[in-house]
């Protein structure tokens, strides 16, 4: 679970730098073979998992949640983008990560809690 490791790392003060990389789980060939692949990285039909260009393994309240744990964990630092999506070309994979995050990453100040 990322947020819990975000939160704890977090705790520790050991959280220096954060990669947005995503993948995809394949339900049925996991049954099947279980998460430890060991089929090749371009035999995507048959492999449990795959790596996705963010927001295509996981959808925005996914990313939504590590991004609101991240800044409960007081990390204000870059967001690096990691891409190693087989179905798509790196600057298309980029792009699309680039325009998902924009949807999920919290740009503002917190602000003081007036209701509190």
């Amino acid at each position: 679970d990322p947020c819990a490791c975000i939160r704890e790392l977090g705790k520790a003060g050991a959280l220096f730098h954060f990669h947005a990389k995503d993948t995809k789980v394949d339900s049925i060939n996991t049954a099947l073979n279980g998460v430890l692949d060991t089929e090749h990285y371009g035999n995507e039909l048959n492999r449990s998992w795959i790596f996705r260009a963010v927001g295509y393994g996981h959808g925005e309240d996914y990313w939504k949640a590590i991004i609101s744990e991240l800044r409960l964990a007081g990390y204000d630092y870059a967001i690096s983008i990691e891409h190693e999506d087989s179905l798509m070309s790196g600057r298309e994979g980029l792009l699309k990560a680039v325009q998902f995050l924009k949807n999920v990453l919290i740009y503002e100040e917190k602000g003081n809690m007036f209701w509190a």
